[in-house]
C-alpha cells in the first residue's frame, strides 16, 4: 500500500496496516443520512445527503463529532459499498451528497465518485485544514467546499487543535477552493449547486479571535466570491472541561458583537440563530444508512 500524504500532517503511514495520525486505516464510516442543520441551500427541504467519515488530521479539544475524529468509531466498508450509499441517498432526495471530513479518504472517495456517477453535486465538508495537492486531486469531483476557518492565532490552534500551522494552512487551502469553486450558482430551487461557503464557530472567550479571522477573510478574499457561515452553536463538549475559558456556553453580547463586526464588514451569507446552542444538531452516529 502506498503511504498517506493526503493531509498536511502528512505523516506517511502505510495504510491499511497502520492508522495515521488522524485514526485512520481502512475506509470507515459513521453515520450516512439525510442532514438538515445545514445551511439552507445545502439542506433544502429533502436534506443534505451526508456521509460522515471515521478520524480527522486535528484534534480539537470540543470536537462535538469526537466518537468519529478521535475514537475513529465507525464500520469498514468497501468503495463499492460508499458508491452505493452515495446512489441510495441520491436516490431518497437528499439535494447532495455531504462528505464530512473526508481528507484521509480521498483516493477511496474519488474511487467512488467514479463508480457512482452522481446526478447531484457533491460537498466537500472539511475542517480547513487541507494540502492543495489533496485539493487539486479533487477537481472534477467536488461541486461545493463548506471549510472551516477556525483560527488566524497559530498559538489558539496549537492549544486548541493540536496544529500551530492550521492558520496559514487553511488560509492557502480556502483561496485555492474560492479560485477553483468560487462564485455561488444555484438550481431553480434556490438549491446551491456550485459555491464556497466558509463557516467560522464563534468561542466563548474568545470574540476578539473571531474579529481578527472576519477581518482576515474581509482582507484577504474577494467577499463576492464565497458566502460567510458564522456559527453559534458551540457546547462544551470532549475534553473542553479541561479549558475553563471555553468550558461554557456563548454569552448573547459574544456573539451580538461578532455578528455585528461580520455586518459591518459586508459579509454575504449565513448568522446561526443563537438559540442554537444545542447538542441537537449533533447526529448519533450509530452506523445508520451503513449496515
Amino acid at each position: 500500500m502506498p503511504k498517506c500524504f493526503l493531509c498536511p500532517r502528512k505523516c506517511g503511514a502505510n495504510r491499511p496496516e497502520k492508522r495515521g495520525i488522524c485514526g485512520a486505516d481502512t475506509l470507515r464510516l459513521g453515520r450516512a443520512a439525510p442532514h438538515f442543520y445545514e445551511e439552507p441551500p445545502v439542506s433544502g427541504k429533502n436534506g443534505s445527503g451526508t456521509i460522515f467519515f471515521s478520524g480527522c488530521p486535528l484534534s480539537c479539544v470540543f470536537c462535538q463529532n469526537h466518537e468519529l475524529s478521535d475514537g475513529c468509531f465507525g464500520q469498514a466498508v468497501s468503495v463499492r459499498k460508499l458508491a452505493d450509499i452515495m446512489l441510495a441517498l441520491q436516490d431518497q432526495g437528499c439535494h447532495n451528497i455531504n462528505l464530512v471530513s473526508p481528507t484521509p479518504y480521498v483516493a477511496d472517495i474519488i474511487k467512488a465518485l467514479d463508480l457512482a456517477k452522481l446526478k447531484i453535486p457533491v460537498v466537500y465538508n472539511t475542517s480547513g485544514y487541507e494540502r492543495v495537492q489533496t485539493l487539486e486531486a479533487l477537481e472534477g469531483y467536488v461541486d461545493i467546499y463548506l471549510p472551516d476557518l477556525k483560527y488566524v492565532s497559530p498559538e489558539l490552534a496549537e492549544k486548541y487543535s493540536g496544529a500551530p500551522d492550521y492558520p496559514s494552512v487553511a488560509a492557502e487551502a480556502i483561496a485555492e477552493m474560492i479560485r477553483r469553486r468560487g462564485g455561488c450558482e444555484y438550481d431553480g430551487n434556490g438549491m446551491m449547486k456550485r459555491g464556497v461557503i466558509v463557516r467560522h464557530l464563534v468561542l466563548p472567550s474568545h470574540k476578539d479571535e473571531s474579529i481578527a479571522t472576519l477581518k482576515y477573510l474581509s482582507d484577504n478574499y474577494d467577499k463576492s466570491r464565497f458566502l460567510l457561515s458564522l456559527m453559534s452553536q458551540y457546547v462544551p463538549d470532549f475534553k473542553a472541561d479541561k479549558y475553563p475559558e471555553i468550558n461554557r456556553k456563548l454569552t448573547k453580547l459574544e456573539y451580538r458583537r461578532v455578528s455585528e463586526y461580520a455586518e459591518s464588514l459586508g459579509f454575504d451569507g449565513f448568522f446561526q440563530e443563537f438559540s442554537s446552542q444545542s447538542s441537537d444538531y449533533t447526529p448519533p452516529f450509530d452506523l445508520t444508512g451503513i449496515i
